[in-house]
């Protein structure tokens, strides 16, 4: 019997990359997958080829940037399958490696309002339906960025605030049956990798990050991201709470 059979799960940045393959193997494992995201296309893509192998799917597209986004792509869970018993929090962009001084006052707020306050949004509008319910587990998808400093400033900023927000709601909610963790990637080949390989990248920041990591090791796969975010979602990790996982390969020891 699949780990997550009779549960409904949200996944937000499920229309590529560590998203996709979470939405994919969550529904392998039982679950009822809602995939949230900007891109409509590719969300509807991605609901077609689950379904195709026999899984349960829908989709809400939703700007995960503003608040209404965010409890739109909540309500339509609910509304969807008639509970939210899984958040997975995988959305986010990325700030082409900009150290402090190269860091508008417009890519911070938007780094912010995607990678941090996004996040929060869709805790906040999860957390009632899942006390409702009794138990609920969100899982939290910050960065090697968020524990090593490493990467643009705005964008290790949001993914360290990700990992505190993470054991402050873990904190909250430790004996009613809803658990709070996160993962901290390192290098995936996903989209948002390759936007990093844009011209207006900060390529002077990218030296100093990669003098922090071991790129002769080999970068992990999306499987390898969503294995560990299956892991936190499951009964398996049934006494886990408040944590992270690092899942790259050991570049960063």
């Amino acid at each position: 019997m699949g780990r997550l059979v009779g549960r409904t799960a949200l996944v937000t940045g499920a229309g590529s990359g560590i998203g996709e393959t979470t939405a994919k193997l969550f529904a392998r494992e039982g679950a009822r997958v809602v995939l949230v995201g900007r891109r409509e296309a590719s969300l509807r893509r991605v609901e077609a080829e689950i379904e195709a192998a026999g899984g349960a799917a829908a989709h809400v597209a939703a700007d995960l940037s503003t608040r209404d986004g965010c409890e739109t792509a909540v309500a339509g869970a609910v509304a969807a399958f008639g509970r939210l018993d899984v958040l997975v929090n995988n959305a986010g962009i990325a700030d082409q490696h900009k150290s402090t001084v190269n860091t508008t006052d417009d890519l911070w707020g938007r780094v912010i309002a995607t990678n941090l306050t996004g996040v929060f949004r869709m805790c906040r509008a999860a957390l009632p339906r899942m006390e409702r319910q009794g138990a609920g587990t969100i899982v939290n998808v910050s960065s090697i960025g968020g524990v090593y400093g490493i990467a643009g400033a705005s964008y290790s900023s949001a993914k360290a605030a990700v990992l505190a927000l993470t054991r402050n709601i873990a904190i909250q909610y430790a004996g009613r049956g809803i658990r709070c963790n996160a993962t901290c990637p390192g290098p995936t080949p996903t989209p948002m990798l390759a936007a990093t390989e844009r011209e207006d990248v900060d390529r002077d920041m990218r030296e100093i990050t990669a003098r922090h990591v071991d790129t002769s090791l080999p970068v992990t796969e999306t499987i390898d991201q969503a294995n560990a975010i299956l892991f936190l979602a499951c009964d398996e990790s049934k006494a886990i709470t408040g944590q992270y996982l690092v899942i790259d390969n050991g570049m960063c020891l």
